[in-house]
């Protein structure tokens, strides 16, 4: 293996200059003052985990991992999503605290899947999770939520398309019943939006015409409340219909919100982490080809550690956001420059101090130096101010800027 170069960095992780990160905090400080409007409380976990708590429970596969071993042989991860931490943290150290629980987060997640694929190994994400809750009005909070939190990123045109685990379960089950290995392959066809395969493994099936009109009504199911009694006319089976009813409640405490508009019902969303057990959604900006957010319900992940509790959240993708999105305003202040000899060095920083008590961005630097030079060619400064002998120009006796 050749030796990296000297400013090379492994494939998949980035540098965030500047810019980039004033947008990254501004989206990180709006997003998480949103949710904390909605009463949820940030918590932090930390960037490693044990391979046999949260690597198994994260439902992230061993080849999405990111693995490690410590000074004592034991093999630990970094986290891959936040969902498996605050599960683990709610079912420990919050074991007391009465549920409904409403948690917010911001970090850096790694799968190393993204790296073999060109993509992002490391990443952020802002997201929620509402635990305790199992309600239609819960999962209508964090879609609500998660358009609110959009729109605090300054995404401006956006939309959430909301599925349902359990109708395509309960319809696979009715019509090939027991064929688990073709239920999973027309599945990935659908996560992969593949309607070709999708079709083609259809007619592999051999099924009467009546079942494969029914598979492929499936793909038409994409638009508003209608949808739901569409949808019904499909499937007598009770697991289906029942998704479909709650998928209903959801839309209509949606509409209550005022945020409809912005939603749309995809029966053929069915997440891809494997622990979502109901509702399901992602969110799309129009100018990022990619998802800006997804969530959903996960009922049985905390039972894994030991705290039998629904749940459901979302997370922002936030890099994408930064990436993709031009509408994310960052105030950019010019700092103020105050430059010095050395008979007025004392009293120029102690005027540096004051002025970044008060909340201004203040540079110091020698007459004649760099920062003098720089001033001379670029506009870079608000103000300048000079504490030397042939040019005094103090702050003192003047308003503070």
């Amino acid at each position: 293996m050749s030796k990296p170069k000297g400013f090379e960095i492994p494939v998949g992780v980035r540098d965030y200059l500047p810019r980039a990160v004033s947008k990254l905090r501004a989206i990180e400080w709006n997003v998480l003052e949103c949710m904390e409007r909605w009463g949820y409380r940030q918590i932090m976990t930390p960037t490693m985990e044990y391979y046999d708590t949260v690597g198994v429970a994260s439902s992230t596969s061993d080849q999405k991992l990111f693995k490690l071993l410590n000074n004592r042989g034991t093999t630990l991860v970094l986290r891959s999503d936040m969902t498996a931490p605050i599960a683990r943290v709610v079912s420990s150290l919050l074991k007391e605290e009465e549920v409904p629980l409403r948690l917010s987060y911001h970090a850096n997640v790694f799968r190393a899947i993204e790296e073999e694929a060109g993509r992002e190994a490391e990443f952020f994400q802002t997201g929620v999770e509402l635990v305790g809750d199992d309600s239609p009005e819960a999962d209508a909070e964090v879609v609500a939520l998660a358009i609110a939190s959009l729109q605090a990123a300054g995404v401006a045109s956006f939309k959430i398309a909301m599925g349902h685990v359990g109708f395509l379960n309960g319809l696979f089950e009715e019509i090939i019943p027991g064929r688990q290995a073709e239920q999973e392959a027309l599945k990935e066809l659908l996560l992969g939006r593949d309607v070709v395969g999708y079709r083609t493994a259809i007619e592999a099936l051999g099924l009467a015409a009546e079942h494969r009109d029914k598979l492929e009504a499936i793909l038409r199911l994409r638009g508003g409340k209608e949808i739901c009694e569409q949808a019904t006319r499909l499937s007598v089976e009770q697991q289906t219909l029942q998704s479909i009813a709650h998928l209903c409640e959801v839309w209509e405490v949606l509409e209550a919100y005022g945020v409809s508009e912005h939603v749309l019902i995809d029966l053929t969303m069915i997440g891809d982490f494997s622990y979502y057990t109901g509702m399901t959604f992602e969110g799309y900006a129009a100018e990022i080809g990619f998802p800006v957010c997804n969530g959903g319900r996960y009922d049985n992940l905390l039972q894994q550690f030991g705290r039998s509790v629904p749940a459901t959240g979302f997370a922002l993708k936030t890099n994408r956001i930064v990436d993709g999105v031009d509408g994310i305003e960052i105030e950019t202040k010019r700092p103020i420059l105050i430059l010095y000899d050395e008979q007025g060095r004392q009293e120029a920083l102690s005027a540096a101090a004051q002025l970044r008590t008060a909340g201004r961005i203040v540079v110091t630097g020698l007459a004649g130096g760099p920062e003098d030079e720089r001033h001379q060619q670029q506009d870079l400064y608000a103000e300048v101010y000079s504490y030397t002998v042939a040019e005094r120009q103090p702050v003192q006796g003047r308003e503070l800027p």
